[in-house]
């Protein structure tokens, strides 16, 4: 009988691999090529949260309760997000992409990694805005059904409205903010008209397939939480979703630079991180 070296390991570590391992199997969310460092700070939190002793008390606990999955996918999926978010990719966005979006007669674009969708209405006022809305067919996607359902009812804290409405304003809004929401007790409500051509599904980068034929892709600081391996992939997914001379946005904190397909994008705005697809 060959006796195998072990690998050199933590227990710690080893459970954490179990621990990804299980929500794949059970559950089908696949994170097992996500960054492990910030796999790690995450799941520390939620034990911290949620009063667990240690991480095999948790497979146990997930592999056997629906919520107690549910209530850790919250905790390990991003959705840092607000309205309006880094307005300078909102001016450049307006002066680099909108031009372009012009020459179509019809718009396709995929947000993906949406969160609770506060840039998803950003969006779809920046394009009522340039006039592009009514051609457009916009998805919003991510990973964690319980957000996509606060995207799709659009009610936000009045507390983040003066944050929002500042991001606007430096964003080059056209407008008031106000124009697009109604105030009520400690929320606010988006206007309903600005998700009549948003459709919102749940989409995981790391196992599911293309959407096809798209004018643009958002996926802004999602990437930064893959590996090398996930990141390769879903840039590939990208650019197989992308017509051709369709644009890709990523965050400011994100870039194509060393990814396997870097040489079949040109860069439209570096800062920012526009890219275009070539042919």
């Amino acid at each position: 009988m060959s006796h195998q070296e072990p690998v050199d390991l933590s227990p710690e570590e080893i459970e954490l691999q179990l621990l990804l391992e299980a929500i794949y199997l059970r559950y089908g969310y696949d994170f097992r090529s996500y960054s492990r460092a910030s796999l790690r700070r995450r799941v520390h939190q939620h034990l911290l949260l949620a009063h667990y002793d240690n991480i095999s008390v948790l497979i146990h606990d997930i592999l056997h309760r629906s919520d107690a999955f549910a209530a850790l996918l919250s905790n390990l999926t991003i959705n840092v997000t607000e309205m309006f978010r880094d307005p300078d990719f909102y001016r450049a966005f307006r002066e680099h992409v909108v031009p372009v979006l012009r020459t179509h007669p019809f718009l396709k674009i995929w947000h993906a990694g949406c969160a609770t969708g506060e840039e998803i209405y950003s969006m779809a006022i920046l394009l009522e805005e340039e006039g592009l809305y009514e051609r457009c067919q916009i998805y919003a996607t991510d990973i964690d059904k319980e957000v996509l359902e606060k995207a799709r009812k659009g009610i936000f804290q009045i507390g983040d409205l003066r944050k929002y409405t500042d991001n606007y304003q430096r964003a080059g809004g056209k407008a008031s903010l106000a124009d697009y929401y109604t105030a009520k007790y400690d929320n606010v409500i988006m206007d309903p008209r600005l998700k009549r051509n948003v459709i919102f599904a749940d989409h995981d980068l790391a196992t599911d397939q293309v959407f096809g034929e798209m004018q643009v892709i958002l996926c802004r600081n999602v990437i930064i939480y893959f590996n090398r391996d996930l990141q390769n992939r879903v840039f590939r997914l990208f650019y197989d979703s992308l017509d051709i001379g369709g644009t890709l946005c990523l965050g400011s904190k994100e870039s194509m630079r060393f990814a396997s397909c870097a040489d079949q994008f040109d860069v439209i705005e570096k800062h920012q991180r526009i890219y275009r697809r070539r042919v």
